[in-house]
């Protein structure tokens, strides 16, 4: 039996941001080292259909493109399939060009075959020389006249490892039109629900997916394959757990395929994903890469990882991420070519075997932030690996124009973080990362942002009571943490068009001529910096002018805490750029808070071998699924 690994795609939108991504008719060169088009040719009328495609007289158009080469060194690595067969199907005079690539991203040439007429194309592609990495794409070339792609596919004639489907896990609160267009995306992909057993939507809001326009009509096409469940709001963390659990249920599914509400999804790349884990030698979580919802050819999400010090999740290359496809494409793109292994993936996407659940349990009842880290974490730790799957992508709104650091979501990204390095981090006390959280604290006691700060003391205090809270508060956490904010005028955004905000001494513009040129503190300048900035808040006072009035204006790029702790108030633009917040200095919390971070940071540091043991005693009850089972019952 011969069995599709993966099919070449046009794109479901006409969007022609999106075209990079799975066609490239566009002539390259490279000019001091850097990617440069020389013509561009991409021409959305010649995109036919989701799999078939013009090739205009004269031109070449290179499948070499994230969505439509074939990621070899994946499958070599992480699956026995050892051979490959490409199968090309076109109208018209043409000639198809085969390469591959190396992990350092050179180019090769494997094969070459002149076409006409109506004609089915085969190669067959062994993957035995992929270790480091390398993909493999061909390229159509029409020559006097037209040609048109038919359609291609990568098949293996190879029995899987696991034969099982797959039930979908979609988490939503208050994001009912996103879901209705993940369902039509579905509903008309009867490739990916052919994988598919069951779609599970947890509904945790109040403007229900049920009720939105456009719900009943894919309900209907859908059928028993969708079952949607209302529960109480219990975050990301309780939305998934209930998903898994549903799957668990299913003697049908060796997977839950976890997806958020907000995204777009491309439907083939969820039928690659299961694919592929039902290849894979050894049960493995196969993780989606995330494209920007709102610049749709950048993407901001592919390996992430764990840094054991300071403990804080990150992108394996951060200073190659975001990669923009449409400044430099794959073929352009030699760090794309290689492997890169990840600890986790986010829950944007993210296939779970079911074998993996079983064994480790379900999520950690954490609401938002770290749940997904920590469970890849964990399941590594017992053997089920995370592979983050080229050619595996959804849209996902970025954080480019948010700052969850600052809102009620600084509760939980303080206690994950801390809860997840007790129960995995194997450096004494923590490593570094208590010593880079009192960082954090005291960047925003120096930016003036209190209401971060109270948050986080709060998060280090229930740490310290010990794990039984988190399922405690699992519910009330984030309600407290919002209605928090009402203590702090700092987290108002001022938006009035007719009382508009302005600063006694103007806004401060930093426009380096060159990276060199950066202000960014380094060394003994750092050191003195702190130091010197953290005893003027302490002794001194604002003066009363700048109190009535804001003494300066930043930038949200521009507002760093080197340069905000220098003033006694600022107006700093809003994230999404929707208003202004408005940041005094106030010497009473300052003191105040400043004594509690270190007070709760040395708690932390000399209770940390007692706390870990704790947390690591108390997972498997947290994570089971009686547990989320009992908790599921309570919130009904």
């Amino acid at each position: 039996m011969v069995h599709v690994l993966q099919h070449v795609v046009f794109p479901l939108d006409r969007d022609p941001d999106l075209l990079p991504l799975y066609a490239d008719p566009e002539t390259w060169s490279v000019i001091e080292d850097e990617p440069v088009r020389v013509s561009n040719r991409a021409h959305l009328g010649n995109v036919l259909g989701r799999h078939r495609a013009r090739i205009v007289a004269g031109r070449r158009v290179s499948f070499g493109t994230y969505f439509n080469a074939f990621a070899a060194s994946y499958w070599q690595h992480w699956t026995s399939v050892r051979q490959v067969q490409l199968t090309v199907r076109t109208t018209g005079p043409a000639t198809i060009l085969v390469y591959r690539s190396n992990g350092s991203g050179i180019r090769q040439r494997v094969a070459t075959r002149e076409v006409t007429g109506e004609t089915s194309s085969s190669f067959d592609l062994d993957l035995t020389q992929y270790s480091d990495g390398g993909w493999i794409w061909f390229d159509i070339v029409a020559d006097q006249e037209q040609a048109v792609l038919e359609g291609a596919e990568w098949t293996s004639a190879q029995e899987p490892a696991r034969t099982g489907k797959a039930s979908l896990g979609i988490t939503t609160y208050n994001k009912p039109d996103y879901c209705v267009e993940t369902l039509r995306a579905l509903a008309s992909s009867p490739d990916a629900l052919e994988f598919v057993d069951r779609i599970f939507l947890i509904d945790q809001g109040t403007q229900l997916v049920s009720e939105q326009a456009g719900y009943d009509e894919v309900a209907a096409q859908l059928g028993e394959t969708l079952q949607v469940i209302r529960q109480a709001n219990l975050g990301g963390s309780g939305g998934f757990s209930r998903a898994m659990h549903e799957s668990l249920q299913r003697p049908e599914s060796d997977f839950v395929q976890l997806l958020d509400d907000d995204v777009r999804l491309e439907p083939e790349s969820l039928r690659r994903s299961i694919v592929f884990g039902q290849f894979a030698t050894t049960p493995v979580l196969v993780g989606g890469h995330m494209f920007d919802l709102l610049d749709r050819a950048k993407l901001h999400g592919w390996a992430e990882v764990v840094d054991e010090t300071p403990f804080v999740w990150r992108n394996l290359h951060m200073d190659e991420m975001p990669h923009d496809f449409a400044v430099a494409n794959l073929r352009q793109s030699p760090l794309l070519h290689a492997r890169m292994d990840a600890d986790y993936n986010g829950w944007w996407m993210c296939l779970i075997p079911l074998e993996a659940i079983r064994t480790v349990g379900l999520a950690l009842p954490a609401f938002i932030k770290w749940d997904d880290a920590e469970f890849c974490l964990r399941a590594g730790e017992q053997g089920f690996p995370t592979v983050s799957m080229p050619g595996v992508a959804l849209w996902h709104v970025s954080w480019v124009n948010k700052d969850d650091t600052i809102d009620w979501q600084a509760y939980f990204h303080a206690r994950n973080r801390i809860v997840a390095g007790l129960l995995h981090s194997n450096a004494p006390r923590g490593g570094r990362l208590l010593v880079h959280s009192r960082r954090v604290d005291l960047k925003h006691l120096m930016m003036m942002q209190y209401y971060p700060v109270a948050l986080r003391a709060k998060a280090l205090r229930d740490v310290l009571s010990g794990p039984d809270h988190m399922r405690r508060n699992l519910a009330t956490a984030m309600p407290a943490a919002r209605a928090l904010a009402s203590e702090f005028p700092e987290t108002v955004v001022h938006r009035d068009p007719v009382a508009a905000l302005h600063s006694r001494r103007g806004r401060q513009v930093y426009a380096p001529v060159s990276k060199k040129d950066l202000d960014t503190p380094s060394g003994l300048r750092l050191r003195w910096l702190t130091l010197s900035t953290l005893v003027s808040h302490w002794r001194h006072r604002p003066a009363p002018e700048n109190v009535a009035q804001a003494e300066v204006e930043f930038g949200k790029d521009d507002a760093h805490w080197w340069r905000l702790s220098s003033f006694d108030s600022a107006l700093v633009s809003a994230a999404d750029g929707s208003g202004k917040n408005v940041y005094t200095r106030d010497r009473a919390k300052y003191r105040r808070m400043l004594r509690d971070t270190v007070r709760l940071h040395a708690e932390l540091r000399r209770r940390w071998p007692e706390l870990q043991q704790q947390y690591r005693d108390a997972l498997p009850e947290l994570v089971s699924p009686q547990s989320w089972q009992q908790i599921f019952e309570e919130k009904a």
